[in-house]
C-alpha cells in the first residue's frame, strides 16, 4: 500500500534526522559542561571583577551569571542551528543527486522531476515542516520567550499535518511537492494522481 511505504519512508528519513539531534545533543552538553565545569575560569573572570568592582559583589555576580547563560543558550542554539542545516543538506542532496532520499529509496520510491530547483524548493519545506519551526519554538523557549515560543510551537504542529495528512489520502500531494512541483512515484508505476495539474517536467 502507497500510504504505508511512504509513511515508512518518512519514518526511516526522520529516524536519521533523530539521530543527528542526538548527536548533536551529546555534543552540546558537553560543551556545556565544560563551560559550567571550568572553575579556575571562572575563579578568574569573578576576581578580576571584585577587583575592579570597588565593593559591588552582587552586581559582579550577576554579570558573571548572565555571561554564562548566554554562553549556554548560544551553545544550544547553535545546535539547533546545525540540526536544521543538516536535515536540509540531507534532503537536498539526495533529492537533487539521486531522486530520493534514503528512506524513500528502500521503499521503492521515488520524487520527480529530478530537477535542482525542484529538489531545493521540496528539502527547504520538507525541512521547515519537519524540523525547522520546532527548533524556532525551542529556541525561542530556551531565551525565555514561553509565550511566544507556544504560538510557534503550534504553527509548527499545523505546518507537520498540512504537510503530511495530504499523503494518507489518494491522490493527494503533499504541502512540499505541490510548492516544489513535485510527486512522489513508486518504482514501476506512477504512483499518485494528480487533481492540481501535472507535475512540471522543466
Amino acid at each position: 500500500m502507497l500510504k504505508l511505504r511512504r509513511f515508512t519512508a518518512w519514518f526511516i528519513d526522520f529516524a536519521l534526522v533523530v539521530g543527528a539531534a542526538s548527536l548533536l545533543a551529546i555534543f552540546t552538553f558537553h560543551r556545556i559542561t565544560a563551560l559550567v565545569t571550568d572553575v579556575p575560569e571562572l575563579a578568574t573572570k569573578g576576581g578580576l571583577g571584585l577587583v575592579t568592582s570597588r565593593g559591588d559583589v552582587i552586581g559582579v555576580s550577576e554579570h558573571l551569571g548572565l555571561s554564562l547563560w548566554d554562553k549556554v543558550v548560544l551553545d544550544v542554539e547553535e545546535a539547533f542551528g546545525a540540526l536544521v542545516l543538516v536535515t536540509f543538506l540531507y534532503q537536498w542532496a539526495c533529492l537533487a543527486l539521486l531522486g530520493r532520499t534514503l528512506g524513500k529509496g528502500l521503499l521503492g520510491l521515488r520524487v520527480t522531476p529530478r530537477l535542482s530547483r525542484h529538489a531545493l524548493r521540496r528539502a527547504a519545506v520538507t525541512t521547515a515542516a519537519d524540523v525547522a519551526v520546532y527548533a524556532v519554538a525551542c529556541m525561542l523557549l530556551v531565551e525565555g520567550r514561553f509565550l511566544l515560543s507556544v504560538l510557534v510551537w503550534a504553527f509548527a504542529v499545523v505546518l507537520f499535518l498540512v504537510n503530511a495528512m495530504p499523503v494518507l489520502f489518494p491522490g493527494r500531494r503533499s504541502l512540499a511537492d505541490r510548492l516544489a512541483g513535485t510527486a512522489v512515484e513508486g518504482a514501476f508505476q506512477r504512483a499518485e494522481a494528480k487533481p492540481w495539474g501535472s507535475v512540471p517536467q522543466g
